[in-house]
């Protein structure tokens, strides 16, 4: 992945999920939303911010664990999760942030936009 330079106005990840549950918790409502769902039934924006969250999450740790050959598939599965809901939300116009989804050119990550709209979304939820 080539550097962002927008990616500098977004949050850190330690920033973005300061205040997030714990991975575990997440895991179990993003489990527990998409079972609550009838087949076929398309799932919101706030399960894919979630999960797309969450995947992030994952990613982070693992590289932080392991060696970049053995975190590659959970950085790999975070990069296309954030991607699509960068296409989500210019799809849906549902951005929250001051950085676009598809500004981005080609072979820059997405992760970072992930961490602006959750840390948007989490302001939002829990101030209200």
């Amino acid at each position: 992945m080539t550097p962002d330079p927008e990616a500098a106005a977004c949050p850190s990840p330690e920033v973005a999920y300061v205040e997030a549950p714990r991975i575990t918790v997440e895991m179990s409502w993003v489990a527990g939303a998409a079972a609550d769902k009838e087949f076929g039934e398309p799932m919101g924006r706030e399960f894919w911010l979630r999960k797309v969250a969450l995947l992030d999450r994952i990613a982070l740790s693992e590289a932080e664990t392991y060696a970049p050959e053995d975190a590659a598939a959970a950085v790999e599965t975070a990069e296309e999760a954030a991607g699509r809901l960068a296409d989500f939300d210019h799809t849906h116009y549902t951005t929250r942030g001051p950085i676009k989804p598809l500004l981005n050119p080609p072979g820059r990550s997405y992760r970072p936009y992930v961490r602006q709209e959750y840390l948007a979304w989490l302001t939002a939820h829990t101030d209200s």
